[in-house]
């Protein structure tokens, strides 16, 4: 794990919360996007070399709509950058956290994501990310 990817929060509507993290952090989303596979609309904002990710769900079923149910808004994951996520899973597998999905997949921002659960983790869900590289 090479650094901090971003921190990811849950939101219940992500318009009022864009114009929330704009005041705070004093610029706009650079972008916006939805992944349908995950059923989540996100938008991202820079804050000197760190990125927050917003997350709203799109639907009810959707591991956000089921975080903001449980928990309601708030921190919801911390993604670490890394070089080569297929060995980073087979590392943490070696050390024995769960991870939640074994393969990748696409998440936003064109990357490569897998999840650690987090009653492994002290209760924090961590995200692994990989640029995809094309």
């Amino acid at each position: 794990m090479r650094k901090i990817e971003h921190i990811g929060i849950a939101v219940k509507d992500l318009e009022t919360s864009n114009q929330l993290f704009e005041k705070l952090l004093g610029t706009p989303a650079y972008k916006m996007e939805e992944v349908g596979s995950e059923g989540v609309k996100t938008s991202f904002f820079m804050n000197g070399p760190n990125k927050i990710e917003l997350l709203e769900a799109t639907n009810p079923d959707s591991p956000i709509a089921k975080f903001l149910e449980k928990k309601g808004e708030g921190i919801h994951h911390i993604a670490f950058d890394v070089e080569n996520i297929v060995s980073e899973i087979a590392r943490l597998k070696e050390e024995g956290f769960t991870v939640l999905n074994e393969t990748p997949k696409k998440g936003a921002d064109n990357k490569l994501v897998a999840f650690l659960h987090p009653k492994g983790t002290n209760g924090v869900l961590v995200e692994l990310c990989q640029e995809i590289r094309e």
